[in-house]
C-alpha cells in the first residue's frame, strides 16, 4: 500500500511540474494569438483610412491603421486591442468614435498584423509611446482619449500613467496578467512564472485624466471579480461601470455601454 501510495505521489509530482515547464515555455503562446498578415496585404475597409508604420530597429516594424471621421476631426482615439487576430478584427469598433467626429489610430503589437518583431510587455509600451508621440504633432492631450480593450487595457493604462490625455476608457481590464493567471493556475508560482506581467493596479493611481471602466459580470475570460478590484484605485469622478450579464466580447451590444460612450465622445 505504501509503495503504491509513493508510486501516485511521483506521478502526481511528474504530472505537476512537467504541466508547470510546459505552462512556463507555452505562455506567450496561451497569451498571443496573433493573425499574421504579408505587408503586401490589402485592407479592404469600406471605412476612410490609411495605412502608416514606425520603423523601429532592422527586425521591429509598428504597424498601424489611421480610420477618419467624415469632417475634420476633433480628437483622436488611440485604440489598443486584444489578444487576437489583427486591426481586422476590431475595425468594427471604429464607428463607435469616428461618428463623433474622432479620428481612430489602432495599432496591431509586434507579431500582430502587419507588424513584425518579438511580441513582449515592454515592445508593447515602446509602441505605444511611440503611436503616442505621433499623435502629438497633430493633437493636444486635451483632443487625445486613450481606449484599451482587454489586453489592451495594460498597455493602455501604462501610456496614460505616464502621458496626458482626455480620458483613459478601459474596456474588460484586469488588475493585473498576474492576478488572472492565477485564477486560473492557483497551483502554481505564477508571480515568478509570468514574463508579461502588465500591472494595471500599479499605473491606474498615476493616471490623472478621468477614467471609465467596463466590465460585464458573466466574463469567462477575465473575472469580473478580477476587474472589480480596480474599484478602489479610482480617483473621486472615476466611473467603473457594471454590465450585469455582459461577457468577454458583447458588451458593445449593451445599449448602457453605446449610451455612456456617446456621452463621453459628444461633448
Amino acid at each position: 500500500m505504501k509503495k503504491a501510495v509513493k508510486i501516485i505521489l511521483k506521478t502526481l509530482l511528474i504530472i505537476y511540474l512537467a504541466a508547470g515547464i510546459a505552462l512556463y515555455f507555452l505562455q506567450d503562446k496561451i497569451m498571443f494569438h496573433p493573425k499574421v498578415l504579408p505587408s503586401d496585404y490589402v485592407f479592404k475597409f469600406t471605412d476612410s483610412f490609411k495605412e502608416a508604420s514606425i520603423r523601429y530597429d532592422s527586425a521591429t516594424t509598428f504597424h498601424f491603421v489611421k480610420f477618419f471621421p467624415k469632417d475634420t476631426a476633433k480628437g483622436i482615439v488611440i485604440y489598443f486591442h486584444g489578444n487576437r487576430g489583427s486591426i481586422e478584427r476590431y475595425r468594427r469598433f471604429v464607428n463607435n468614435f469616428t461618428k463623433h467626429g474622432y479620428e481612430v489610430w489602432m495599432m496591431d503589437y509586434v507579431g500582430f498584423g502587419k507588424s513584425t518583431g518579438i511580441p513582449g510587455e515592454q515592445m508593447m509600451y515602446e509602441e505605444a509611446m511611440q503611436i503616442y508621440k505621433m499623435a502629438r504633432v497633430h493633437f493636444t492631450p486635451q483632443r487625445i482619449v486613450i481606449y484599451g480593450k482587454s489586453l489592451g487595457t495594460g498597455v493602455a493604462t501604462q501610456l496614460a500613467s505616464r502621458r496626458d490625455c482626455r480620458r483613459l476608457i478601459l474596456e474588460t481590464p484586469y488588475y493585473s496578467m498576474v492576478s488572472v493567471a492565477q485564477h486560473y493556475a492557483w497551483m502554481y508560482p505564477v508571480s515568478l512564472m509570468v514574463k508579461c506581467k502588465l500591472p494595471t493596479n500599479e499605473y491606474l493611481p498615476k493616471v490623472t485624466a478621468p477614467v471609465t471602466i467596463f466590465h460585464g459580470t458573466e466574463d469567462d475570460v477575465i473575472p469580473y471579480s478580477n476587474a472589480v478590484k480596480l474599484k478602489t484605485l479610482l480617483k473621486p469622478g472615476d466611473e467603473f461601470i457594471t454590465l450585469p450579464g455582459g461577457d468577454h466580447r458583447n458588451l458593445n451590444s449593451f445599449p448602457v455601454m453605446q449610451q455612456k460612450l456617446d456621452s463621453l465622445l459628444s461633448d
